[in-house]
C-alpha cells in the first residue's frame, strides 16, 4: 500500500514538474512573438515615412510605392496568432521595401538626402532585429514543440490541450537560394 501510495505520488509530481515545464515553454513562445509583432510594427510605422520621402524624388516609381503600402497594410490585417500567414505578408512586405531602397541607385538626389539615409538605416536595423527576433521565436517555438511530441511529456501535453507552435519561416523559395557571384 506504501509502495503504491508512493509510485501514484511521483507519478503526480513527475506530471506536475512536466505540465509546469510545458507552460513555461507555451509563455517563452508567445513572448518570443511579442517580440516579433513589436518589430514588425516598428518597421509598418516606418514605411509611410519611406515611402513619402521618395515619392518626392521617384514619382514615375508610384506603382512600386502603391505596392508597399497595399503590403503594409495586409500584413497588419492579419491576427496575430496566424504565424504562417504574417510570415508570408511581412516577407512580401520585405521584398517590396527592399525594392523601393534599390530605388535609391536609380536616384542620386534620393541616395543624397539626408532623411532617406536615416529611414534607410532604421530599416536596416529594424530588419536586423527582425531576423533577432524570429530566431528566438523558432528556437521558443522548437523547445515547446519537443515537449509535446517527446514521451512522456507528450501524454501531459494531450491531456492539457498543449499544441505545436508554427514556426516563422520564409515564404518565398527564392529568399532561400544562394545567391550566384560572378567575378
Amino acid at each position: 500500500m506504501f509502495t503504491t501510495l508512493a509510485i501514484l505520488a511521483a507519478v503526480a509530481l513527475y506530471a506536475v514538474f512536466v505540465y509546469n515545464g510545458l507552460v513555461k515553454s507555451r509563455q517563452m513562445t508567445e513572448e518570443a512573438w511579442s517580440g516579433i509583432d513589436v518589430q514588425l510594427k516598428r518597421r509598418a510605422d516606418l514605411v509611410p515615412n519611406l515611402i513619402e520621402t521618395v515619392k518626392g524624388y521617384a514619382t514615375h516609381e508610384k506603382s512600386t510605392l502603391e505596392e508597399v503600402v497595399e503590403l503594409r497594410n495586409r500584413a497588419q490585417a492579419v491576427p496575430s496568432g496566424d504565424v504562417a500567414g504574417r510570415a508570408a505578408a511581412e516577407g512580401l512586405l520585405g521584398q517590396a521595401l527592399g525594392r523601393v531602397v534599390a530605388l535609391a541607385e536609380a536616384y542620386p538626389d534620393l541616395k543624397a538626402n539626408q532623411n532617406f539615409l536615416e529611414l534607410q538605416k532604421s530599416l536596416e536595423t529594424i530588419e536586423g532585429e527582425i531576423q533577432m527576433s524570429r530566431r528566438y521565436y523558432n528556437g521558443a517555438a522548437r523547445d515547446l514543440n519537443v515537449k509535446v511530441d517527446s514521451f512522456p511529456s507528450n501524454l501531459v501535453a494531450g491531456q492539457f490541450g498543449f499544441s505545436k507552435a508554427g514556426y516563422f519561416e520564409i515564404a518565398n523559395d527564392a529568399d532561400r537560394a544562394v545567391p550566384t557571384v560572378k567575378f
